[in-house]
């Protein structure tokens, strides 16, 4: 990449959109599509809260993105935990790998 973005060089921001897009291609059960979608919209969360947060470094409103999207995480974490479907436990081992990730850029 000739031009980054700090949040872009991140591995727990690339970690962010891989789990983003498994949830926008992951088959869930009949009837938990709200589960599905839950997941979407917290991953989506995750993704543009860190590269939001990383935008404002060093700031309260910075370290509120980075708290935000580490809740997301947690989140999308939970939803796998209410369904059994291929992939869950890979996609939850990178989210648990995120959170600790953006709990220590937070605190």
């Amino acid at each position: 990449m000739k031009h980054a973005f700090d949040h872009e060089k991140l591995d727990c921001y690339r970690l962010a959109v891989e789990v983003n897009r498994w949830f926008s291609r992951a088959a869930f059960p009949r009837g938990r599509s709200n589960l599905r979608d839950q997941g979407i919209r917290a991953s989506d969360s995750v993704v543009c809260n860190i590269a939001e947060g990383c935008s404002k470094k060093g700031t309260v409103v910075g370290k509120s993105n980075l708290l935000t999207a580490l809740g997301s995480a947690g989140e999308c974490c939970a939803a796998l935990d209410c369904v059994s479907i291929t992939g869950s436990v890979e996609q939850q081992d990178k989210l648990r790998r995120i959170g600790a990730m953006l709990f220590k850029m937070s605190h």
